[in-house]
């Protein structure tokens, strides 16, 4: 009996929990039918997910009809482009009057699922309609001057003047014509990216208008004339200035010092002529200077040295002459590339460079320096690169052959014609620095291979304290046992005569 009750009490108590349990289920269901409920009410295709105003459905169809061709239509594809049928490469935002508004465009292969632009792609006028866009972005959507060359719009910037903070025309080589001076009025314009497109003509100066501009790139152009100078007087926030790749000419703008929050300044691979500025040095944060590949002459002015956050110095391939000594290396402590190959350079290398301590890279090849290299360089922690080949450098190399093993290709001090290496036989290899002669002491006049490219060509060496011999094996030792072997056979042979 008592079993019987306890298993009555035990089957009410499981029935009272399957009832909570139904009952949770119960209101799980109802929660979900509410959000269920709600969800497709958000999603009417009535507007009630994204309100709009209806003339900035039709700008933004006709804006993207223009990219895209004709056979686009939007207001079947994308009903509510803004809510539950968004269009890629397309972003809205909600403004305090209860209204969704287009605000960011991006045109051109991305990702999947991108605008792409049709044979016949054309700006429309319905772009500057989007009166709240802050970003326009058009990357290889134009592509083919062949065919058909597009001019960017010179007229109606204006009217995105008040909102428009990014505009990006990237890898559109059917983007031909200048720059249209217009854009000078979009005084809210943060970043202006004209890169790898096919624009002629000049820089306009009214660019320079454009005071909250942090990004300029008008690189791989067919840009001409000269850097304007209204580039420097009122664009104080500008931290990357990229014109490289064009066909400028002319000085560089003193004004250029007034760049003061300047980062990056790359105007490399153009003709620019003249001296550095001496302004340049109020350029306290640029980390990167980038001139390579120009006409730039007059040396090196000693106020480089007020770039005090100076990481790259590049300056190859430019007719610039001096001496390294205008600078006092050891100032620009920050420094860990300089370039500064083929600039026509004289004189000594500076021990002060070797005070560098971060310095990583150093090219100073092809150009006329003369005198010892110290010994300093080697001791470099951070030196990753070396290259001293194609100078007047003399006497002897005095690094050790681990500097040698560690660097590899990346030392190079060939076609130095009095320039030694220091050869020890009794201390590991001997292995030394490619196409450079090994140094031998108290032989003078002795001959060496002057031809280090080919081990070719012997000539006298006219050094007083020490001479320079090729590694062909043959060494001062064993050329005197050849030397006495011979007198010995010479001696056999007289003694049957």
């Amino acid at each position: 009996m008592v079993w019987f009750l306890s298993q009555i009490k035990d089957c009410s108590n499981h029935g009272k929990t399957q009832r909570r349990i139904m009952m949770r289920r119960d209101v799980a269901v109802r929660i979900l039918l509410i959000h269920l409920l709600f969800f497709q009410v958000l999603s009417q295709s009535d507007g009630s997910t994204a309100p709009m105003e209806e003339k900035e459905k039709k700008a933004l169809y006709s804006m993207i009809q223009g990219f895209v061709g004709d056979w686009w239509n939007g207001s079947e594809l994308y009903p509510d482009p803004c809510g539950w049928t968004s269009i890629q490469g397309i972003s809205c935002d909600l403004f305090d009057n209860g209204m969704w508004y287009i605000t960011a465009v991006s045109i051109g292969p991305v990702v999947d699922n991108s605008l792409e632009c049709s044979e016949n792609a054309a700006f429309s006028t319905s772009l500057f309609e989007l009166s709240h866009l802050k970003s326009l972005v058009i990357f290889n959507c134009f592509s083919s001057p062949v065919n058909q060359t597009t001019a960017i719009p010179s007229q109606d910037w204006n009217k995105l003047s008040s909102s428009l903070e990014t505009l990006e025309f990237r890898s559109n080589r059917g983007i031909s014509g200048q720059i249209p001076p217009v854009l000078g009025q979009l005084v809210n314009l943060q970043s202006l990216i004209l890169t790898q497109n096919s624009l002629i003509g000049e820089i306009p100066w009214e660019l320079g208008n454009l005071a909250r501009l942090k990004r300029l790139t008008l690189s791989y152009n067919q840009l001409s004339g000269r850097v304007p100078a209204s580039l420097g007087e009122n664009l104080g926030d500008l931290l990357i200035i990229d014109i490289s790749s064009n066909s400028l000419t002319g000085p560089l703008p003193s004004s250029l010092g007034g760049l003061a929050s300047l980062l990056k300044f790359d105007l490399s691979n153009n003709f620019l002529s003249g001296n550095l500025p001496l302004e340049l040095c109020k350029l306290k944060k640029l980390t990167l200077l980038d001139l390579r590949n120009n006409n730039i002459s007059g040396g090196l002015p000693p106020s480089l040295q007020g770039m005090s956050s100076l990481q790259y110095m590049i300056l190859c391939n430019n007719p610039l002459g001096g001496s390294m000594k205008q600078i006092d290396w050891k100032i620009l402590k920050n420094l860990t590339h300089l370039d500064l190959s083929n600039t026509s350079l004289v004189g000594d290398i500076p021990s002060s460079i070797a005070e560098s301590k971060k310095m990583r890279f150093i090219a100073l090849d092809s150009n006329r320096l003369s005198g010892f290299v110290s010994v300093k360089l080697a001791a470099m922690s951070n030196l990753c690169a070396l290259y001293l080949h194609g100078n007047n450098l003399t006497g002897e190399l005095k690094f050790s052959e681990e500097f040698y093993e560690r660097m590899g290709t990346r030392f190079s001090s060939w076609n130095n014609p009095n320039l030694c290496y220091r050869f020890e036989p009794d201390n590991g290899t001997g292995e030394g620095p490619q196409r450079v002669s090994k140094c031998r002491y108290g032989v003078k006049n002795f001959a060496h291979d002057l031809d280090l490219g080919n081990r070719a060509g012997r000539e006298k060496t006219t050094h007083t304290c020490l001479d320079c011999i090729a590694s062909t094996g043959i060494s001062a030792s064993s050329s005197s046992s050849i030397v006495g072997f011979l007198w010995i056979v010479t001696l056999f042979l007289m003694s049957f005569m």
